[in-house]
């Protein structure tokens, strides 16, 4: 009887326990929180896949995320770009389609956007421009400071945004 007592008190406590963590999980914020946006340009429906960072203090731009060297614009898995129908970029054809989107940020003048045809990969650990889709060229602009990296869809196209700075991609 007093083993069945025992075994039966260590169970609730086992079970109290495991609730208890499962609970605490539940209340941590994900470092970099995975979101999307959806919209639709130029007749086409747009969606993007991204993690979310946080500034937390750093510095973003040529700081934790170096100028001249190629970003997943986005945290965790590379940001998935997915459009329906072929889409004018920045004045360039990009069939529809699911990609990788990348930037590749400098100091002063223009950044490169790239879309790849490598669209489920880690980062941009395993990046390869040979599976580039379409490179354009894009003219950053000042943002009021966002502390998380966000992405917005327009009638015009879609921003990037984060810290300090907006890059606009335009598309017809």
């Amino acid at each position: 009887m007093k083993a069945l007592f025992q075994f039966k008190t260590l169970s609730v406590f086992v079970c109290a326990l495991f609730m208890s963590t499962m609970i605490m999980a539940q209340d941590k914020k994900p470092a970099s929180p995975h979101l999307g946006v959806k919209g639709t340009v130029a007749g086409a429906n747009i969606s993007i896949r991204y993690g979310s960072p946080y500034v937390k203090g750093r510095k973003i731009w040529g700081g934790l995320e170096p100028y001249g060297k190629v970003y997943r614009a986005g945290a965790d898995s590379a940001t998935t770009f997915t459009t329906d129908k072929a889409i004018t970029v920045e004045g360039k054809a990009l069939p529809a389609g699911k990609y990788s989107f990348f930037v590749i940020p400098t100091k002063k003048g223009q950044w490169t956007v790239i879309f790849n045809k490598t669209a489920e990969q880690w980062g941009a650990y395993k990046y390869d421009q040979a599976q580039d889709q379409l490179r354009v060229m894009v003219t950053p602009k000042a943002h009021p400071m966002s502390e998380s990296l966000t992405y917005a869809i327009t009638k015009n196209g879609f921003s990037m945004n984060w810290d300090k700075i907006s890059i606009p991609v335009s598309i017809k």
